[in-house]
């Protein structure tokens, strides 16, 4: 398989693994969605952001591992600790009922100045989408070498695929996520990816 669609997959994969897991903005972008109120612009605003993010990420991590390539390898030993820590959170989430995710019952509609400003709080004043996206991400895509923005191309794709299908297809996942058993399986999923990305990572460093 070429280098480039391993790479892309590989950002693929931790894109949906990192955005994926339960967490403020997700839990909004699926209310939203449930209410079927300004679904469309809070999806767009969450997919821009992530781009804008992930852009950074990529694009400024590469430029500081091609002038420190040793840092290289300290990075894939961090973000492979990192990963595992996520990696435990989410087994435990797995292994211990969670709350279900339910439409608002607020009978008004909200405005979409409030949405938006909600929407872009959540986002950007969140410190956890910094060191996922911005660190984290783009630590790792710098591991990619010349194939990292291939690697950003597939974390880019798994947030607009992700919020889109959160969105626009909540009203269709609420009788499932409904259950509590739901997310207890999609959390042992993102336990399982997770792990797997950090013990490559791990091996990765000792090529040969």
């Amino acid at each position: 398989m070429p280098a480039p669609l391993l790479a892309a997959l590989a950002g693929l994969g931790l894109g949906l693994s990192l955005i994926i897991a339960i967490g403020a903005q997700n839990a909004y972008v699926l209310r939203q969605g449930l209410r079927r109120e300004h679904v469309a612009a809070v999806v767009l605003i969450c997919a821009l952001s992530d781009l804008v993010l992930i852009g950074l990420g990529v694009g400024g991590a590469g430029l500081v591992f091609d002038q420190v390539p040793w840092l290289v390898v300290a990075v894939r030993f961090a973000g492979a600790a990192f990963l595992l820590v996520y990696a435990v959170l989410a087994a435990r989430r797995a292994l211990r009922p969670q709350q279900t995710l339910t439409a608002s019952d607020a009978p008004t509609r909200t405005s979409l100045a409030v949405v938006i400003t909600t929407c872009l709080a959540l986002t950007w004043l969140n410190p956890h989408v910094y060191i996922d996206t911005v660190v984290l991400l783009g630590s790792i895509a710098s591991t990619h070498g010349e194939n990292r923005w291939w690697f950003g191309a597939g974390a880019g794709v798994a947030s607009i695929a992700w919020f889109t299908a959160l969105g626009m297809g909540a009203r269709l996942l609420a009788p499932v996520f409904a259950r509590p058993i739901a997310w207890r399986i999609l959390d042992g999923l993102i336990a399982l990816v997770m792990f797997t990305i950090a013990v490559s990572l791990v091996v990765g460093a000792f090529p040969g």
